[in-house]
């Protein structure tokens, strides 16, 4: 009888250290991040013509963030804020990145630099193998010597285009594959992206988990859609153009559809996924090649390059397949910024040795409650309103214009030698307060109706850039 019940306990504690190893196990992670998709552009998020089933799907699986930001209002430094879990700022990523043409604001120097520390690099100590399909735009000399690829920030394999697919989402031909050029591609850029992660993952012969962050072109210019999803939009659209913007959204959902059918096949016991968008819709015919851009920020302010809220202020959706999470949608506070302290946590990585602006989510994730410590702040020097830096906290959100001696800063691309003391000593001024739970859209300053919050919220607005600014990279050309 004795033997018996120390046989039924030593299969119960096996039970148990086996359900316990499990519930610990490294999870596989994936980010899937649009270019210029709106806060408004999915029908889970209220857009009232597009089609997203796929998306829908996650978001009622899932997790959906109505409060979820990006690191900036525009590519580059979005992405490099992910990658680093810190301001992009820090890591002297103030703008899009041009082509390498020499200016006077050392704007060609810019990329993500050897120094800095990335989520794949920290996932590969944690024994990760490491994916990057799709778009990267982190360097001004793309695949050059002159410039760290995606490879030296810890990406195993790479299949990535500089910018934007060339010359549009159809049949691109600027990828590059490791350091080699693949040459024009059949299809779409969304399913070209989707199939490499999806081959990637299946020649994938270790039992490694993996990171893969698959990066969609879609739905940036230069638009193009396939014919009978655009045929399918025109009888609801105002012409050929929206149409096909909206089968563009439509196309990047089939391609997350594809994917999401392979890891739920493949890896469905314990993938985590990540969907959110690099920086809100871009602005209809702001620039020549933008005739097709009719994305929604939704019921918030602005548009891609604001501070206002449609800037950065992304849809967000996330799905743990094979784990229970908290299931709904959540208005705490997240960001990109969160992802590497969250990674880390999750996988048992260990943190860079330096300061980070994010800060791990796994409790709301597990639990649906995160009070959320750290603020987020932005300065983005290039935007198209007036105010270019704003903080977020809690539900409060302040902005200021900057100001040099009797006139207001003008657009600033880059910090350099040449203008760091400018952009420096300019003043903050015409502070705006705004009451986020109440009033998304932004349209009403609230300062002086609570005087109380918006004095704490300028000391702390005003310490926090301070500090930004102390720690943003000032690039210098070398003389030669």
């Amino acid at each position: 009888m004795k033997n018996k019940f120390l046989l039924i306990l030593t299969v119960l504690f096996s039970v148990l250290f086996v359900a316990c190893k499990q519930e610990e196990s490294q999870p596989n992670i994936v980010v899937i991040l649009c270019d210029d998709l709106g806060y408004g552009d999915l029908s889970t998020f209220g857009h009232p013509i597009i089609e997203t089933p796929n998306l829908d799907q996650m978001a009622e699986e899932g997790m959906k963030f109505t409060n979820c930001y990006s690191a900036a209002p525009v590519c580059s430094p979005s992405r490099a804020g992910l990658l680093t879990g810190r301001s992009p700022n820090k890591a002297g990523i103030y703008d899009f990145i041009p082509s390498p043409k020499r200016s006077e604001d050392c704007r060609d120097l810019v990329h993500l630099q050897a120094k800095e520390q990335t989520i794949p690099a920290m996932l590969k100590t944690a024994g990760y193998a490491t994916c990057l399909s799709g778009k990267w735009h982190c360097s001004s000399r793309f695949n050059s010597d002159a410039q760290p690829t995606p490879g030296y920030f810890g990406f195993d394999h790479w299949f990535a285009t500089h910018n934007n697919a060339a010359p549009s989402h159809e049949n691109p031909m600027n990828f590059i594959r490791n350091g080699e050029k693949v040459g024009e591609l059949n299809g779409f850029s969304c399913q070209i992206v989707a199939n490499e992660a999806i081959q990637w993952l299946t020649n994938k012969k270790d039992d490694k988990p993996f990171y893969l962050q698959v990066c969609f072109h879609e739905p940036h210019e230069p638009v193009a859609s396939p014919k009978d999803l655009v045929d399918k939009y025109m009888p609801q659209v105002e012409n050929e153009n929206q149409a096909q913007y909206f089968a563009n959204v439509t196309n990047m959902d089939k391609a997350v559809g594809q994917l999401m059918q392979f890891l739920k096949e493949k890896h469905g016991e314990n993938t985590l996924v990540f969907f959110s968008s690099d920086n809100g819709p871009e602005t209809l015919n702001r620039y020549y090649r933008a005739s097709r851009s009719y994305g929604s920020p939704g019921e918030l302010k602005g548009m891609k390059l604001w501070t206002n809220e449609a800037g950065f202020h992304v849809p967000g959706i996330l799905y743990w397949l094979g784990k229970s999470t908290f299931h709904g949608t959540s208005d705490a506070i997240v960001s990109s910024l969160d992802l590497l302290p969250t990674f880390a946590e999750l996988s048992g990585a260990e943190l860079p040795n330096r300061k980070l602006d994010g800060e791990s989510i796994t409790s709301l994730i597990k639990t649906g409650e995160k009070k959320r410590v750290k603020p987020l702040i932005w300065a983005f020097y290039d935007a198209i309103n007036e105010h270019r830096v704003a903080m977020r906290v809690d539900d409060w959100k302040i902005m200021c214009r900057l100001k040099v001696d009797t006139a207001y800063l003008g657009h600033v691309h880059n910090l350099c030698e040449g203008n760091e003391s400018l952009v420096k000593n300019a003043e903050m001024v015409d502070f705006e307060l705004f009451d986020m739970k109440n009033d998304r859209g932004e349209t009403k300053n609230v300062a002086q109706q609570f005087p109380e919050v918006f004095g704490k919220m300028k000391v702390q607005f005003e310490s926090e850039y301070a500090g930004l600014l102390k720690e943003s990279h000032i690039w210098k050309r070398e003389l030669k």
